[in-house]
């Protein structure tokens, strides 16, 4: 759902803040990482000897016996505010990732216990001036270590050092250095720090810390984790000038990353996969590249399973993917959450991996284990009145290698999946027409909700394309459901089956999405081992496989609609392969519901909030309706296609269906759509989150929407985009000439009636026809007289003006005579004036 750096993703709150984005929801979240250097593992020195002149003291005087000692990742050493840690020479130069999440967090700022605030890549050296030193690893510019080009990356890559610390003593057996951090770990560095792209950093200081305590230390073989607890000060804020001190609690993982990067898959824009980019070069280039790598949890066979894997068979993977249930979640919850994990073994399936993934319930009874270890991924439950959820996950930044998860699941996602359901499967569905749904049904609801998050976590971006490669008509017959469901990717946000009618007689279970070809295909590509010994030969490989697959199925097609838009097929909350017809579909549905909205949400004692949301979310979906069609107009379509293949990566939407896009506004929003103003809910519809311009009828919704609907359809950017792709694509694509005819004639058909008359409504969409030409004609901008456009537009008004002429003696009213007056005037002066 929510995008933040961290999210790679999910569901648009389940809505797009997308950046989606993050989303990006965004395809590589930092580019801290390692700069590909070999492990260079030193072996044990001979014990120096201690100069009492540089405060190397011998280990006893250090560490005696009042110091508690953990061994792990590097030894800890603890007594009470002073904390030393024992860096072995095996460690040095290894890559460490430190990330720091919330365990406790203050209420009213945005962010839960569980959440992620930062995260950096070190390494541990020994300086020359007896210190040990950190460095952040960044993994920006790449070489082949034996190039000669590779000299000048690594001279012009230097990694920042960002602390620095004397060594106090050396280990007994000199292969380990001890350094004090006692004032380190209380201090503004990367162990308290907060990402500028986190939203608790918009809120707090983070350069100012009191009252800092480490609350626990705990080391394990491959990781440490450093609870602290810590004051920070308040931004002011605009409605506030003051600062205040916050208080919070972070944990701070170190945790290993191997010795050995898990072998790279490099990024096909035609799979939806979040990852890593970097610029590399070489001797043998004539231009430097930009590689990307995607994100993937490391899945291998166990030793004795080798030869059956390699034959095909499916095999248990050496380590499962594991994917631990918050406690702190309702019961009633648990199992839906659970189901959400384990659906995706049959993708992994098709990957060669049997059991490889798993949700299961926190011990809570088992004191070995701890919620901030970084070594067990979550779904964290927040109290959040936030109706979202989001999944995040953390990974190798050298290789994509996914190490770890924890999915955000705000409390409230319930209220947005009632409201959802409702308006979209209520009119099929009874069970959707409840004010409180029955713990089944919603915790079906959570279930989907949760595939999707956990597709995020196992490295896959959303696929809002997929939803287009299934029939509208198919949407609507059982048998297709039953084999395919009602879209290729639960990636996608294609909610639930509204474009199923009553009469379809649809049960319930196929108007859900389910764990559909695409993600299947996804995590096949993704996951299944091609056997090749380098990245680059398996890029080789991989890529053949999807020119194979995807040219057979065309389900298979990842839509990116996140970091690429304007392809009409490539759209959030939409179905089907004609946005006209679906949504058609759809509308034919909320008639049915909205006269039904006072029962179907009715709250013993309530105050009609919950139909007040409810009815809110019904113009939100007719308004998303007029979207999916209006993106047709000027469309272009684009597939991703490799240079050997004979078609064309980019079409222009097909004439027809826009076409069809003008006939659809015509029946379903320029006549009048009386529906919506539903007197039924007149009197009880007092939700203040509505717009002051529209009344609880609905009808100055209707008056907006008519109206900023025809100035998209007339506007100089969309014309100018049918002239362009016109020229383009060439004969039988779609032209202004008929664009604007079509429009025209959906407008001003009155005017060839025998008597004229018309409502406010169409008055109102006539006097913004003529404004929205009108200033066409009288603007200068951007070369807008320099085109067909220009002409084509003058020649309409100048036709328009003559049908107005005709059609005042045929108007006895008169408003609507003045009406026709005043834009034959208006057009007039416009065509009249002099240059």
């Amino acid at each position: 759902m929510k995008i933040n750096k961290y999210s790679k993703y999910l569901l648009l709150g389940f809505f797009l803040s997308s950046s989606l984005a993050t989303l990006g929801q965004r395809s590589g979240r930092s580019k801290q990482a390692k700069n590909a250097a070999a492990d260079t593992t030193k072996k044990v020195a001979a014990k120096p000897k201690i100069d009492p002149n540089k405060k190397i003291k011998p280990y006893e005087s250090i560490i005696n016996k009042n110091f508690k000692t953990q061994k792990g990742l590097f030894g800890v050493h603890r007594y009470r505010d002073t904390v030393y840690f024992e860096i072995a020479d095996s460690l040095l130069k290894r890559d460490v990732m430190v990330i720091n999440r919330l365990s406790k967090a203050p209420g009213g700022y945005g962010m839960y216990a569980g959440e992620q605030l930062d995260e950096k890549t070190i390494q541990f050296e020994k300086g020359a001036d007896s210190s040990i030193r950190i460095r952040y690893s960044l993994l920006i510019n790449e070489a082949d270590p034996n190039s000669a080009i590779n000299k000048a990356v690594l001279r012009s890559n230097l990694n920042p050092l960002v602390a620095s610390f004397p060594i106090v003593a050396y280990s007994k057996d000199s292969s380990s250095c001890i350094i004090d951090v006692s004032k380190f770990l209380m201090d503004a560095n990367f162990i308290n720090s907060i990402d500028p792209g986190v939203s608790l950093d918009k809120s707090l200081t983070s350069s100012f810390l009191k009252n800092v305590t480490i609350e626990s230390i705990r080391a394990y073989p491959i990781n440490v984790e450093i609870a602290i607890s810590k004051t920070m000060m308040s931004k002011p804020q605009p409605n506030n000038s003051l600062s205040s001190p916050v208080s919070l609690e972070t944990n701070t993982s170190f945790v290993l990353l191997p010795k050995v990067p898990m072998q790279r898959r490099f990024f096909d824009k035609r799979v939806g996969y979040f990852g890593y980019d970097y610029n590399e070069f070489g001797d043998n280039q004539q231009r430097a590249e930009v590689k990307k790598f995607i994100s993937r949890w490391r899945l291998e066979p166990k030793d004795a399973d080798i030869e059956k894997w390699k034959k095909g068979e499916l095999v248990e993977p050496k380590k499962q993917i594991v994917i631990y249930i918050d406690p702190a979640t309702p019961k009633q919850w648990v199992q839906p959450l659970i189901n959400g994990v384990s659906d995706w073994q049959v993708a992994f399936e098709k990957a060669g991996f049997k059991n490889a993934i798993i949700g299961k319930p926190w011990p809570e009874n088992d004191t070995t284990m701890h919620m901030d270890d970084i070594r067990y991924s979550m779904i964290n439950y927040f109290p959040s009145e936030v109706a979202n959820a989001y999944g995040p996950h953390i990974a190798d930044p050298r290789s994509g290698e996914i190490i770890q998860t924890h999915i955000g699941w705000y409390h409230n996602v319930m209220d947005l999946l009632n409201r959802w359901y409702l308006i979209q499967a209520g009119a099929t569905d009874p069970e959707a027409r409840k004010g409180k749904f029955d713990e089944k049904l919603m915790g079906q609801l959570i279930r989907f909700v949760s595939s999707h998050e956990v597709g995020h976590t196992l490295g896959l971006r959303h696929n809002f394309g997929s939803s287009s490669k299934t029939p509208v008509d198919s949407l609507r017959n059982l048998n297709y459901l039953k084999k395919n469901g009602h879209t290729a990717s639960i990636m996608d946000y294609a909610r639930f089956n509204y474009v199923a009618q009553p009469e379809d007689h649809i049960p319930q279970q196929y108007l859900f999405p389910r764990i559909g070809d695409y993600d299947q295909w996804a995590i096949e590509w993704g996951y299944k081992s091609s056997h090749a010994a380098t990245a680059e030969e398996d890029q080789k490989i991989v890529k053949q496989w999807i020119v194979d697959r995807v040219g057979k199925n065309p389900r298979l097609w990842f839509g990116d609609g996140e970091t690429k838009r304007g392809d009409p097929r490539v759209q959030t909350e939409d179905l089907g392969d004609n946005s006209m017809k679906a949504s058609s579909f759809g509308i034919k549905n909320l008639k049915r519901i909205l006269p039904n909205l006072k029962t179907w949400t009715y709250e013993k004692g309530g105050l009609y909030g919950n139909m007040a949301r409810t009815h809110t979310a019904v113009l939100e979906q007719y308004y998303r309706y007029l979207n999916h069609v209006l993106n047709n107009v000027g469309g272009i379509y684009r597939t991703y296609r490799t240079e050997d293949e004979s078609l064309p990566v980019y079409t222009a939407t097909p004439r027809k269906l826009q076409i069809e896009a003008i006939r659809f506004f015509d029946k379903e929003l320029f006549t009048t759509p009386t529906w919506i103003m539903n007197a039924n809910i007149q009197d009880s519809d007092m939700d203040p989150t509505f717009d002051p311009k529209q009344n609880p009828t609905g009808a100055n919704f209707v008056e907006d929407m008519q109206i900023k609907t025809l100035n998209t359809l007339l506007d100089m950017t969309v014309l100018h985009q049918i002239l362009a792709n016109n020229i383009r694509f060439g004969k039988g694509t779609y032209t202004v000439t008929e664009h604007l005819n079509g429009v025209h004639n959906s407008i001003w058909k009155e005017l060839k009636s025998p008597s004229v008359k018309m409502d406010s409504y169409r008055r109102n969409l006539q006097k913004s026809y003529v404004g929205a030409l009108l200033d066409l004609v009288v603007s200068k901008t951007s070369g807008t007289t320099e085109t067909d456009v220009y002409s084509l537009v003058k020649t309409e008004l100048k036709g328009l003006q003559s049908n107005i002429k005709q059609a005042i003696p045929k108007t006895h009213d008169r408003l609507n005579k003045s009406h026709l007056s005043d834009l034959e005037n208006r057009i007039s002066k416009v065509l009249n004036a002099k240059s």
